[in-house]
Order: C-alpha cells, then sequence, then structure tokens
C-alpha cells in the first residue's frame, strides 16, 4: 500500500548513542539528521567510512533516542500508534522507559498502540538495537548444506539481510538500527493498510475487488454502516464504489471498469494507472496508482519445462537486471532517486527489474516507478541459499508474518510479475551435495505458495530463482542462474547451445567502471587492478582460487587473442580498454542470441543493475549510477524496435529484425560491407516489421553473389573488416537501430588507425554535443570527459561517417573548460578535443 496515509511526526531530532560493554546506557549522544541505519549516521557524523579500516557493526549496541513533544487532540491520546516500518535486527523499543516492543526480525513492520504510556507533553522513544554476533554463536542445529559465500552459516535462523554480510561482493556495512520510518498514527489514519484490494481484467473489463475486515474497522472505531467508498480516476473519467456491509462485519465492494486502458510494460504499451482514493466518512485516503492488466507464467510446452510470462494475453521478452538498493547504507531512497534510476532503466530498453533474495524489500515509492514507467517486477522474499529452519515454530510464524505483510503492500501493483520464494536454495542444496528430497523445501513449495495463492492468486508464484530442471540450475529448463557465458568462461555460442529458457541473473563479469569513477576509489585514477585496495572490491567466490576479474580477463584474452597478463603491467590503461570493451561486445553477443529468431530464451536479467560501492563490481550502473561499457552495449540489443546481428557459420549472417510494439513498422534496411574505405557490399531493403515480432533475415539472401563474411570458409582472407547494418523508419530516415559485426573477429584485427576527429561545443549550460567524424572504420568509440557523461558510447563508425553525440554534466560535477580525449580500441592513442 502506499504511505500515503502516513504522518511523520517522528522525523527530527534525534540522536545516537553506543553502549559499551559493561555500561547500561550510552555516555556520549550524537545528534543525527534523522533515524537511519548505524553505518549511513556513523559517515554523515565523519566516524567512519567504507574507505576506511572493516568495522563488525554486528557486535555493537547502538540506542536510537528521540525527545518529543505530543500534545494529542482531546480523547485521541489512548489510540495514538507508534509505527516502526523496519528495524534491523534485534531491536528493544522503548517509551519513557517501558519497553513496547521487541523485534527479531528486520523485514517485519510494527504497529503498537501506545495508549497511556504516551504523555501530554515530553517523551522519549528510545531503539536499543542489540548486537548479533552473541545470537549467532548460541549453539544451534546445524544446517544441511553449507554456504559458500557466507562466513556464519547460523544466519539462517535469523530475519535479516545478507548484505554486508558476504565480503565477497557486499560492502561490509551490517545495517544496524531503523532502515524504515518511523512514526506516530490515529488507526483511522492506518485504515488503508488493511485494505484487500484485486484488480484483474475479467472478460475485457476491469475489475477491482476491494474489501476493509471488521478488525479494521473496530480498531478505526468506525461503525459497521460507515461511509466508505473507493475512487478511481484517470483523465476525465472517475469511477466509485460504495463498500457495503457484509455478513462478517467488514465492508466490501466491486467496481467496474468496462473498457480500461491496460497497464503494458513501456516496451509494449503505455503502462497505464488510474489514481485511487478511499474515502472514510468524508476524509480522502491516497493509495498507490491501480493498473488493470493480466499475467500469467506459461510453464510448459510440447518440448520440455518453459517459463514465459504473458502480458495481457502478449508473450513478453523479459530483459534487465537485478537491482541493488540505490543506497547501500540507507539501504532506500528518495521518490526523485527511484524515478531517476527507473528512467534511466526504461531508457535503456529494459523492461524487467528482480529485486533478489539476499537483498532488501523496497519502499513504495520503488513500485510507485516501476508502476508509472512500465517496467515488471521478480520479486523474491528475501531468503537466499540457505538451509532455514521452517520446521522452528517461532521462525515460520516470523516468516508468515514478514511475508503476509508485503503481500499486503504489494496488493494492486501492475508492475508485479512473479513472486519467487527464494534466490538460489534449490540451487545451492543441489550442488553443495544435498540430497535431491531437500531440495524442495515446505517452506517455499508449500507454506509461502499458499499464502501467496490466497492474498495475490493473480500475479504468478515460482518458488526458487533456479528451478524446474532436472537439476534445478540446468538452463535448459525453467530458470536459472546462467553463468556459462560469464563467470564459467564459455565461448558466446554457449549463450544459445545451452538452450537456456529464462536466466534470473546472467553474465557477472567485474565490469570496469570508467576512467573517471576510478577517482572514488581508494588510492584514485592511478590505482592497479592487482593492488589490494582494488581486489579487495573486486567480486568473489569465498574459498574459490579465481575473482571475476579474472572471469573478465579471460573473456578479453579470448576476443583479443592477448595476453592480458602482460598487458595489465605493460599497458595497463590499454588493459583497461579491452576489458571494457569485451564485456560490452559478450553481453550484447549473448542476449542477441537469446532475443532473436528461433530462440527457446523467453528473459534473462543481468546480475547486477547497478554496483554497490565504487570498484569493478558486476554492476551495468557504477556506484553512482553511471553507465559502464556493457549498459551502452546492451542500450542497442534490448530496445523495443531492435535490429541484432548474429553470426551462423556457415549458414552465414542473420539479421534479427525486433518489433515489440502493437502497430506494425514500416523501415528501410541498409547493409554495408567495407574493406579498408571501400565499400564491398551495399544493400537497401524495405519492409514492414509486422506487429510483435521477431523476424529472422539471412544476409546472404540480400546479396545476389557468395561472399564469406563470416569468413567460415576460410577461402583466402576475410573479404572485408566490417558490416555494418542499420535500421531506419520509412517516412523520415531516422535511425532506429544499428548493428556491426567484424569479418575476421577481433583477436585478427589489423585495422589501421581510423583518422578519427571530435569536434565539442557546447549547446547548453549542462550539455556538450560532440560532432565525431572518421575516415576509416572506428571501433568501440568512447568518451573520457572530465565531468560528462555520454548519451552513447562503445558503438563502431564505418569508414567516412559522422555522428553527433551528446554528454551531460555528471551530478556534482563542477562547470569548467572542457577536458578530455574520444577513443577506440583501433585509435593509436586518444583524440584529443577541438573546443569550439
Amino acid at each position: 500500500m502506499s504511505a500515503g496515509a502516513s504522518v511523520p511526526h517522528l522525523l527530527h531530532g534525534w540522536s545516537i548513542g553506543q553502549v559499551l560493554p559493561g555500561q547500561d546506557a550510552p555516555a556520549h549522544w550524537f545528534p543525527v539528521s534523522r533515524p537511519a541505519p548505524l553505518a549511513a549516521l556513523l559517515t554523515e557524523l565523519g566516524q567512519w567510512q567504507l574507505n576506511g579500516p572493516a568495522r563488525d557493526f554486528d557486535t555493537e549496541h547502538w540506542v536510537w533516542r528521540l525527545q518529543f513533544d505530543w500534545p494529542p487532540a482531546p480523547g485521541e491520546r489512548d489510540a495514538t500508534v507508534l509505527a516502526l516500518d523496519g528495524l534491523a535486527t534485534l531491536c528493544e523499543v522503548r517509551l519513557n522507559g517501558s519497553a513496547v516492543l521487541h523485534s527479531d526480525n528486520m523485514f517485519l513492520a510494527h504497529r503498537v498502540a501506545l495508549g497511556p504510556l504516551l504523555r501530554n507533553g515530553a517523551n522519549t522513544l528510545e531503539l536499543h538495537c542489540l548486537p548479533l554476533a552473541p545470537r549467532l554463536a548460541e549453539r544451534q542445529p546445524r544446517p544441511r548444506w553449507r554456504v559458500p559465500m557466507l562466513r556464519q552459516q547460523q544466519l539462517r535462523w535469523w530475519r535479516t539481510t545478507l548484505l554486508g554480510r558476504t565480503p565477497g561482493w557486499s560492502p561490509p556495512a551490517v545495517p544496524l538500527g531503523p532502515w524504515g520510518a518511523v512514526w506516530l498514527a490515529s488507526p483511522r489514519s492506518l485504515l488503508a493498510e488493511h485494505l484487500r484490494l484485486r484488480p484483474r481484467v475479467v472478460a475485457g473489463a476491469g475489475v477491482l475487488e476491494v474489501g476493509l475486515p471488521a478488525a479494521a474497522l473496530e480498531a478505526a472505531a468506525l461503525p459497521a454502516h460507515a461511509d466508505v467508498r473507493i475512487a478511481l480516476s484517470r483523465g476525465d473519467c472517475c469511477h466509485t464504489a460504495t463498500l457495503m456491509p457484509q455478513a462478517d462485519g467488514g465492508l466490501a465492494a466491486t467496481l467496474v471498469v468496462d473498457t480500461p486502458a491496460l497497464w503494458w510494460p513501456h516496451t509494449h504499451g503505455e503502462p497505464a494507472l488510474y489514481q485511487a482514493s478511499l474515502l472514510v466518512q468524508g476524509r480522502c485516503l491516497g493509495l498507490a496508482p491501480i493498473g488493470f492488466r493480466s499475467i500469467e507464467c506459461r510453464r510448459g510446452g510440447p518440448d520440455g519445462p518453459d517459463f514465459a510470462l504473458c502480458v495481457n494475453g502478449e508473450p513478453v521478452f523479459a530483459r534487465g537486471a537485478c537491482w541493488t538498493p540505490l543506497d547501500p547504507l540507507r539501504l532506500h531512497a528518495g521518490p526523485a532517486a527511484y524515478a531517476a534510476a527507473l528512467a534511466q532503466v526504461r531508457a535503456a530498453g529494459m523492461n524487467m527489474l528482480r529485486v533478489a533474495g539476499p537483498m532488501v524489500y523496497e519502499h513504495a515509492a520503488f513500485f510507485d516507478a516501476c508502476d508509472a514507467q512500465g517496467v515488471l517486477v521478480w520479486q523474491d522474499f528475501m531468503f537466499a541459499n540457505m538451509d532455514y529452519p521452517a520446521e522452528d515454530t517461532a521462525f515460520l510464524q516470523s516468516a508468515q508474518a514478514e511475508v503476509q505483510q508485503q503481500l499486503a503492500r504489494w496488493q494492486g501493483r501492475a508492475c508485479l510479475a512473479v513472486l519467487c520464494g527464494n534466490s538460489e536454495v534449490e540451487q545451492q542444496a543441489a550442488m553443495c551435495g544435498a540430497p535431491r528430497e531437500l531440495w524442495a523445501p515446505a517452506l517455499f513449495h508449500a507454506h509461502i505458495q499458499a499464502w501467496c495463492a490466497q492474498a495475490l492468486p493473480d500475479t504468478p508464484y515460482w518458488p526458487s530463482s533456479a528451478h524446474g530442471g532436472a537439476l534445478p540450475f540446468v538452463p535448459d529448463s525453467g530458470t536459472s542462474s546462467y553463468y556459462g557465458v560469464g563467470a564459467y568462461q564459455r565461448d558466446t555460442a554457449d549463450a544459445r547451445s545451452s538452450n537456456l529458457r529464462f536466466a534470473t541473473e546472467c553474465l557477472a563479469y567485474a565490469q570496469l567502471p570508467e576512467a573517471e569513477a576510478a577517482d572514488r576509489l581508494p588510492g584514485g585514477r592511478g590505482l592497479r587492478v592487482h593492488h589490494p585496495a582494488w581486489k579487495e572490491r573486486a567480486p568473489r567466490d569465498l574459498g574459490a582460487g579465481w575473482d571475476f576479474d579474472d572471469v573478465r580477463d579471460h573473456c578479453a584474452a579470448r576476443l583479443f587473442g592477448v595476453d592480458m597478463a602482460a598487458l595489465r603491467y605493460s599497458d595497463h590503461d590499454r588493459y583497461l580498454m579491452l576489458g571494457r570493451v569485451a564485456v560490452a561486445r559478450t553481453a550484447a553477443a549473448a542476449f542477441s542470441q537469446w532475443r532473436g529468431a528461433g530462440s527457446r530464451c523467453r528473459g534473462a536479467l543481468v546480475w547486477f543493475l547497478r554496483d554497490l560501492w565504487p570498484g569493478a563490481g558486476w554492476g551495468l550502473l557504477d556506484a553512482d549510477g553511471q553507465p559502464k561499457s556493457a549498459w551502452h552495449a546492451l542500450t542497442g540489443v534490448l530496445q523495443p524496435v531492435a535490429l541484432l546481428l548474429t553470426d551462423e557459420g556457415l549458414n552465414g549472417l542473420c539479421l534479427h529484425l525486433v518489433n515489440d510494439h502493437a502497430a506494425a513498422l514500416p523501415v528501410r534496411l541498409e547493409l554495408a560491407a567495407w574493406r579498408g574505405e571501400q565499400r564491398q557490399e551495399h544493400v537497401l531493403r524495405d519492409a514492414v516489421l509486422a506487429p510483435r515480432s521477431v523476424q529472422a533475415l539471412p544476409v546472404a539472401g540480400l546479396l545476389d553473389h557468395f561472399s564469406d563474411l563470416t569468413w567460415a570458409y576460410r577461402f583466402g582472407p576475410p573479404p572485408c573488416d566490417l558490416v555494418v547494418a542499420t535500421l531506419r523508419a520509412a517516412d523520415d530516415g531516422r535511425v532506429l537501430a544499428e548493428a556491426s559485426h567484424l569479418c575476421g573477429g577481433w583477436a585478427g584485427l589489423r585495422l589501421p588507425d581510423p583518422g578519427l576527429r571530435a569536434q565539442c561545443r557546447r549547446i547548453a549550460p549542462d550539455t556538450l554535443q560532440l560532432d565525431l567524424h572518421t575516415r576509416r572504420a572506428a571501433l568501440a568509440v568512447h568518451f573520457d570527459i572530465e565531468g560528462h557523461v555520454p548519451a552513447q558510447a562503445y558503438f563502431d563508425l564505418a569508414p567516412g561517417a559522422s555522428r553527433n553525440v551528446l554528454l551531460h554534466r555528471r551530478a556534482g560535477a563542477r562547470a569548467g573548460a572542457v577536458r578530455g580525449s574520444v577513443l577506440a580500441v583501433n585509435a593509436a592513442g586518444p583524440v584529443p578535443l577541438e573546443v569550439l
């Protein structure tokens, strides 16, 4: 539900203090701006930073204190509720010295009736957040399998995030303290939290079922005949229904919109939403917007287990990434930050994000942004890899309360596409040698499944992120964590030969940030990748003899045919360039095969969208949200209208023309092959892309003669250097999509310096325009412009081609003289800017 009904009275005036061993209370208090996890507040106070020595927050006891005046209206004091939206992880809440709550589940929100403990005047609220380490050290039954990424296996007993506790990939900042809002409210203002909502599409009509249970009405002191109405509005149209008394003492209504505007992922249509309000005795309580859409998961077919999503009856190729918190210390961000991040996702052509089990449940503002911008959400419950003790009654009850709270929050969310029981529990059990009967725990295959079916019956449920095949992790059935291309160092051909169905996570390279981002690493831009300060942040599996820098180097060595270890110390800048380009080209090649005509793949999500801290993390974006090389490469491959180019070996090159839109699209296709500065082949073809289609077009069929453009037959040297395909709109000639192919591959590349020129002009206070021109082919063109981020990069330019590229000032960068250069893999060196 939306937080619109909340009244955040307890935002300012907080202080924190540490309780040292042998003490009963803090000796010193430090004023802070607002309640937040300890790592964020100590950073704000200048007492700790991620770049400093590691600190084990699980061993510390801190108190968050607020002294406030509360003058309630007459007769309302006894009804006041203290709302706590998340406490990490062991916490005792005290009001005026009296304990009012003990919490041991980070993911539970609490509503505490304060009654006479709340004084009319001065009050003191204290949140005593206790160390988890002593509880982890207590003797408990051992798990039936171990989790390699965790040092502390007994975390399975505690409902808390794995962020900060996985030293192979997350910053050492374990959340301690309030990570959700803290506020006071009346029971009536909380009424919307108890609302039951079920929007769906029935026989073409939008149907919204609404209910309020009797207990909620009683808590809010509302009579059974209270005037409660639901209202939906979109544009000039408004629909209302009055909730009527029911036999169980509650209220209910069914609101019907005869011909609703349907919600679509942005790649396939408009994400239409209806503004929703609950009117209670004339008072309006805001709700999250409602979207009408149907979504189903097709799980089987004639050739075996499958996983495919259909929205409003249309198959959708789901593509995107696994979400990470925008602020890994505070864990949540503000609405503007979520909106900006989702706009970035949308611009890249992504239509799905996965909130994975090792992370945290996201804020309502995240779902608001996904709803508004048409991005589907694969939502894991916060269980990952471990052997959870669901046979323990207290654990199961806590898990049930957590799951049911989240399900209530997600009602009516059009973006919610899949509810998933966990991240990789089945895979971990199988890979660690546990017997097959342990791979499907009842917690995920019975309990959570039943709770989801009851609360959100119109949203598909999937028991584990890797599930469905003879082994949970095989890629050709159901869903899998696919790392054949990537961590397991398979050739890009494995992206197809594996018969991948749906990758809930994939690729996983240590993706190098751009040069300027290295300034924010310990040691700055001069840091070398072998240095301990770099290696501390290189993702790795604990206990493995390799890290994900090694994975990237293997990819680059295979693509370029160079010794990356030798290059690392002989020409470190070129080593970094080849690493960036290799990841970009490999990611684009894999997704081109998955999305192409004839592919059995139904979707793939990159692990991660964004790094959790500065370094060469898994993210397509760095920790500040700036694009890395693979982001730019995938942006062209993932668009609703795309042109993909695949090497089919002896079958030659194949173009795949993609149109996700509901309308046919007239286009003009141009294909050219270049050798040096001479154009060897040139084809123009008009076509109409059918709605919701992927059309395969063999290049051999476009030519009136044989040309070995894949250099598969090896009858002499490659016939050309570069093949460039361009898709243009038929009406105005604007470029819709491009794709290119190196005929002889990168390893045999012998192209001369391209003769690249770059003129730079300022066209707005925060925007530069680069005018590029090249005499010969320029490959993987990218930029190092101080304080600016390019709108596109890592693209190829054909001989004689020109292109204009916009660069926007990076947030926080200061205005000043333009400094920087343009780079290409085959350029003799950085190309200086001609500033106009």
